[in-house]
C-alpha cells in the first residue's frame, strides 16, 4: 500500500473574500446548507478536540445540535473524557469536514455548560432509546464486556419506563467562537483559507465586527 503515491486535484468550488459572507456565522450556516442540501453523509458530524491536565490533545466525532449567534452546542456525558477535560481547560477546537464539497471549517473558542433548561428539552426530544442510553452508559470509563451496557439498559428501562429524566451528569456544551476558519480545495495545493477572527487593539474589523484574513495553504 503505497500512500504516498495517492493524489487529488481539488477544483469544485473558489473562496473568494469578495464573496464571502463578513459575518462568519452566517458564511457557515451558506455552507451548512449546501452540505445539507447535498445529502451528504452526517454533515452536522464534528471533530472536538480538546486538551488534557497533562497538556495531551484528544479528538472525538459528535454532532453539532444547535448553532447561533451564542455558538455551536452538542450534548455528551459531563463525565467523559472530554467533559473532565473541558471542566479543566474550558477551551475547545471544532472541525467539520466535508469531503465531497472539498472543504473544512474549523472553529475555536471557549467553552461553557448550557442551561439545565436547554439541556432538558433537547434530552426530552430525544427517542427512548437514546435517552435510556445515556443512563446505561459511564462514557470513557472502562467495562467489562457490552453485557454491562445491555444490564444496565435494562435496569434503566425498568426504573423509569417511558419517562426517562435526563441524567445530572448529561447535558449540552456550547462553544463560543474566537476564531473561524474556512478552508476551500482548490487546484495545485493552492487552497483558499479565510480566516475570521476577533479585532485587536489596532485593527479595523468588517462591518460585522469581525476581522477577515486570507491565510497561505
Amino acid at each position: 500500500m503505497d500512500l504516498a503515491a495517492l493524489r487529488k486535484s481539488y477544483e469544485r468550488d473558489a473562496l473568494d473574500e469578495r464573496a464571502a459572507d463578513p459575518d462568519p456565522l452566517r458564511q457557515f450556516q451558506h455552507w451548512m446548507q449546501q452540505a445539507l442540501s447535498a445529502q451528504l453523509p452526517e454533515p452536522t458530524a464534528m471533530t472536538v478536540a480538546t486538551v488534557g491536565a497533562d497538556g495531551r490533545p484528544s479528538t472525538r466525532v459528535v454532532l453539532v445540535k444547535g448553532v447561533d449567534s451564542r455558538g455551536l452546542v452538542w450534548y455528551t456525558n459531563y463525565g467523559s473524557r472530554k467533559g473532565r477535560e473541558l471542566a479543566g481547560n474550558p477551551f475547545a477546537a471544532l472541525q467539520f469536514h466535508w469531503v465531497e464539497l472539498e472543504r473544512v471549517v474549523r472553529i475555536e473558542g471557549r467553552v461553557e455548560r448550557c442551561s439545565e433548561a436547554e439541556s432538558d428539552a433537547y434530552f426530552a426530544s430525544r427517542p427512548l432509546d437514546s435517552r435510556i442510553g445515556a443512563w446505561a452508559s459511564p462514557q470513557s470509563e472502562v467495562i467489562a464486556s457490552r453485557a454491562v451496557l445491555v444490564a444496565n439498559a435494562a435496569k434503566a428501562s425498568a426504573r423509569f419506563a417511558l419517562n426517562p429524566p435526563r441524567p445530572p451528569h448529561w447535558g449540552g456544551f456550547r462553544l463560543v467562537p474566537e476564531r473561524w476558519e474556512f478552508w476551500q480545495g482548490r487546484k495545485s495545493r493552492l487552497h483558499d483559507r479565510l480566516r475570521y477572527r476577533q479585532p485587536a487593539e489596532g485593527d479595523r474589523p468588517g462591518v460585522a465586527g469581525w476581522v477577515m484574513e486570507r491565510l497561505a495553504p
